[in-house]
């Protein structure tokens, strides 16, 4: 990919993204029904509160900000929308039955990011959608953070901060998504052994993120009293291993040398990564 493309927009907004496209001005006004949702578009769910104000504003005064398009590569005679999926919605609900667009080219990186920037500039993305859109960025189209931070107009440890999320067990995502803990909670649970159980333990006690980072320090305490008072060379053994085969390895010997090593994983590819090292050794 060339990176001077890239420069162009780097933190600059959706304007400077509009402006290094071709934009058709001969039609600007499509039916609602031949438009179709943006397939790169991060937002998961739109808030009904907030549909219902912008739907009743274009009732009174119509759409005051043209749709950005472009023809789709997946639906024939349609239009993919780039920016402005929210407006296409509540356009429908008011009752619209075409909508001011503006046709440009894009590809697919431009899709995407023309609806990152713009999500992301009006602050309609959670830090989990937000970090997806990124990770998209990095996983389809070569990006790396630096490139996501410059582009963004955000700090890189912001970029970070936000991918790390997406280490996090499918569990508690799920439970950020359905909004029973928030974004900050789940912060604090990056990188934790027991991070679905400290997870369940703030949902019971409805604890703040204030609360919440008190009782992971008690958690990290323990383990540190827990470690310090291992053997040494347990210790570098458990390291070694965690290292060699990249998940978390606990081992505990008593005084005649019996134990357990336990294999800690945090999903389904884990588990099989672990099985087929005792098969392919055993």
């Amino acid at each position: 990919m060339d990176s001077n493309k890239i420069k162009k927009g780097l933190g600059r907004g959706l304007s400077s993204l509009i402006g290094e496209t071709k934009v058709e001005e001969k039609r600007n006004h499509l039916p609602v029904s031949e438009i179709v949702p943006n397939k790169y578009q991060p937002r998961k769910k739109f808030e009904e509160e907030n549909l219902k104000e912008l739907t009743n504003s274009i009732k009174e005064r119509g759409i005051l900000q043209p749709i950005i398009v472009r023809k789709s590569n997946d639906f024939k005679s349609k239009f993919e929308i780039i920016a402005g999926e929210r407006r296409w919605l509540a356009a429908q609900k008011a009752g619209l039955n075409t909508v001011h667009v503006l046709i440009t080219e894009a590809d697919d990186l431009k899709s995407l990011e023309f609806a990152i920037i713009e999500n992301v500039q009006r602050h309609d993305l959670n830090p989990l959608e937000e970090a997806q859109g990124y990770k998209r960025l990095i996983d389809e189209f070569e990006y790396d953070q630096e490139k996501v931070s410059k582009f963004i107009g955000k700090s890189r440890s912001h970029v970070a901060n936000c991918l790390r999320l997406l280490t996090l067990p499918n569990e508690i995502i799920n439970l950020i998504e359905t909004q029973k803990i928030t974004a900050g909670h789940a912060k604090i649970l990056v990188g934790l052994e027991n991070s679905i159980f400290i997870a369940n333990k703030i949902i019971e006690k409805k604890l703040s993120v204030r609360q919440s980072e008190n009782l992971v320090k008690i958690f990290k305490n323990k383990t540190q009293r827990r470690n310090n008072s291992k053997d040494v060379n347990i210790t570098d053994l458990e390291k070694s291993i965690s290292e060699k085969i990249g998940l978390s390895v606990v081992i505990t010997n008593n005084k005649s040398n019996k134990g357990t090593i336990t294999l800690s994983y945090k999903e389904i590819d884990q588990l099989n990564k672990i099985i087929e090292i005792l098969k392919s050794n055993y």
